[in-house]
């Protein structure tokens, strides 16, 4: 036997997510569950690569999720998978900015203690200047189909699915393609095989 609670939710499982999104605006609970599942792991892979923190990305999908009632999505304007999207990666450059400025003037002390210019570059910010270049290096080795494919689904986060759809491709070309320039990357960055 179903609850009447268990009859709507099934039924907001079927809606699209600007229908489950317009049953949240109007106050009903159980569709942030619905899009929490569908879209949090999304949010939290994001958070995950750009913060380099389980817990610090766990928190930002969490205060993503709590507060997208209030939030400025508009269905009309794209998909919420795409909004959420850009919307972690920007709550991400956010917070790396909050701390890069939390620990500047801890650096600035340091760097006074030590008596060196503030302007040296530490070893492991010329490691990471030189890792970026190699991989610039490297994306331009690859054709432009396989950057254009490898930028929709990293920096954007898009779906194979979405890409093949944006793109009127076969998504076994999507597919095919993103393999492809990730086995170039790898061998060209002297990853494993």
């Amino acid at each position: 036997m179903k609850i009447e609670g268990d009859k709507a939710e099934g039924s907001l499982q079927e809606k699209t997510d600007a229908e489950v999104f317009a049953a949240l605006k109007a106050g009903r609970s159980q569709a942030l569950a619905i899009l929490y599942d569908r879209h949090a792991g999304l949010v939290y892979g994001i958070a995950c690569k750009m913060l380099g923190s389980t817990a610090e990305a766990e928190d930002l999908t969490q205060d993503i999720f709590l507060n997208l009632a209030r939030s400025s999505f508009d269905p009309r304007r794209g998909s919420l998978r795409t909004y959420l999207s850009i919307l972690a990666r920007s709550r991400c450059l956010d917070r790396l900015r909050s701390w890069r400025n939390r620990q500047r003037p801890l650096e600035r002390g340091r760097v006074e203690l030590q008596g060196s210019p503030a302007a040296d570059p530490t070893l492991e910010q010329l490691a990471q200047a030189e890792r970026v270049a190699e991989v610039q290096t490297a994306l331009a080795e690859l054709s432009e189909s396989q950057r254009q494919v490898l930028k929709m689904a990293y920096y954007e986060g898009m779906s194979q699915t979405e890409i093949a759809k944006q793109l009127d491709l076969p998504l076994g070309t999507v597919k095919a393609r993103a393999r492809r320039a990730l086995l170039r990357l790898r061998e060209l960055l002297g990853g494993p095989s």
